[in-house]
Order: C-alpha cells, then sequence, then structure tokens
C-alpha cells in the first residue's frame, strides 16, 4: 500500500491512497483540471480511481469531487450529514452511496472505517485504510482529541496529520477575533501541540511514516510543526514529512 497528497491546506485538499487494483481519492478540494494535473504528476489516470470518499461539505474538501467524479462515472462515499449539506450537488451524481460513520467497510482490496471527529460541519468523519497488512491513518479538521480519535489512530503504520496552526502565530495574527476563535475552537483546527498531544497518546512503535498536513500559510510554519511531532516522538525533524498547498507530498509506501 503507498498514498501521497495532490495538496494540502486552505485552498485544497486530496489524498490518494493506492492498493494495487485499487485505488481511492480522499476529497477533492481542487477543480477537475487541476486534479487531472496533480494525478498526472504522480503517474495515475483519472480511470484509476475507484472511489471518492469525502470526510466533510468544506468547500477546501469538496470542491471538485461532484464534478470530477460525474466525469469518470465514479462513486462518492460520504456521510448523511454530508449528503444532507451538499444535497445539490450531489443529486447530479448517479452513484452516491451513504455510509455509517462508526461502521467500517470495504472497497475492493481496502477496508475503509470511517470515524467522527469534532469539527464545524454537518457530519465529519475521518479515515483509517487498511490493506490487510499495514494502516494509514488520516487526520485533519479536528479542532480537538477525543478517546475515539486516539483509539482508532493507535498502532497505525502511517499517519497523515493535522498542523493547522501554532498557537501563538494565531493568536497574534490580523485574523478577526471571531475567526480566531473558531479555529482555536473545540469544533475548529488542531494546533501543533495539539497534533503532538495525540502522538503521545497513541502507540507508535510501528510507524513508517508521519506527515503534518493542512497547514495554515499565515498561521503556521513547516518547521514549528515538525518540532512539535519530532518532540512528542523523540526523533529527528527531518523524519516527519510536510504536506504543502502547490504539491502535497509524493508517494509514500508501507513495507
Amino acid at each position: 500500500m503507498r498514498f501521497a497528497s495532490l495538496g494540502s491546506g486552505s485552498q485544497g485538499n486530496c489524498l490518494i491512497v493506492d492498493a494495487g487494483e485499487t485505488k481511492l481519492l480522499l476529497d477533492c478540494g481542487f477543480s477537475v483540471r487541476a486534479t487531472l494535473a496533480r494525478l498526472a504528476r504522480l503517474g495515475i489516470a483519472p480511470e484509476e480511481i475507484a472511489a471518492v470518499l469525502v470526510t466533510h461539505e468544506h468547500s477546501d474538501h469538496i470542491a471538485g469531487v461532484f464534478k470530477f467524479a460525474s466525469r469518470y462515472e465514479i462513486p462518492v462515499y460520504l456521510t448523511h450529514g454530508t449528503r444532507d449539506a451538499v444535497s445539490a450537488a450531489k443529486s447530479q451524481l448517479r452513484d452516491c452511496r451513504v455510509i455509517d460513520s462508526h461502521a467500517a467497510f470495504a472497497i475492493g482490496a481496502l477496508e475503509v472505517r470511517p470515524f467522527p471527529v469534532p469539527h464545524d460541519a454537518r457530519e465529519p468523519v475521518q479515515y483509517v485504510f487498511s490493506d490487510g497488512a499495514h494502516c494509514l491513518g488520516v487526520l485533519t479538521d479536528s479542532g480537538s482529541i477525543t478517546q475515539y480519535v486516539v483509539d482508532m489512530l493507535s498502532a497505525c503504520d502511517a499517519l497523515v496529520l493535522e498542523c493547522n496552526h501554532d498557537s501563538g502565530l494565531l493568536a497574534a495574527s490580523a485574523y478577526p477575533a471571531m475567526l480566531k476563535r473558531r479555529i482555536a475552537g473545540n469544533f475548529g483546527h488542531l494546533a501543533n501541540e495539539q497534533a503532538a498531544s495525540l502522538l503521545r497518546q497513541i502507540r507508535t512503535s510501528q510507524l513508517q511514516h508521519l506527515v503534518a498536513a493542512h497547514l495554515s500559510e499565515q498561521n503556521n510554519r513547516p518547521q514549528l510543526a515538525t518540532r512539535a511531532l519530532a518532540s512528542a516522538l523523540d526523533c529527528a525533524e527531518a523524519w516527519i514529512g510536510v504536506a504543502d498547498q502547490q504539491s502535497g507530498f509524493a508517494w509514500r509506501e508501507l513495507r
């Protein structure tokens, strides 16, 4: 199993998980044209995508989902709440599949385990993917860490983990006070230190890859995110990957 990012940040998010014959997209916050270009950069044709999984209805995660899926006749998986929040766009899609946010399901060679997270959306989820030998955990767009999140992400072989902001930079930013409260609140986004705290609560002994994702371009810096995560793992900062807005990150393989 391998995984890569087409881009990560407030302007668009998309992750690809590849288990050989089964390739899934997690969210698609880019235009169809941009998505195709970013897939091509990774050596993937759109016809290879078996499904698009959606975390929640915010535009940086779903802006391209329905047009892309409709053009290439790809099924979309999303929760009841997300479906209702995007009902107009969803109505144009032939194959829209509603999932239970607590129930695992299979798509080809991959087992998909959704789990609910605290975020200011209708019914947001994040996911763990497994090919039977290894598992990848993804957590972005969560304002706080719950015990259920800890349980779901323990003992993963790879993690893509939100490090949205540095608390000091956010507090000193020019953002309106209401927006600052939203971002830093329990239903907003994870700060670097919150992501580091999660790492201290889960089993990380088999972790092969850790990538910091969804970094704010205004309120974070890659070195601040990697420093916080490396401190929690007691590892070199250079070992921590960072997903950026323009290029995401290249393929990472689980062995």
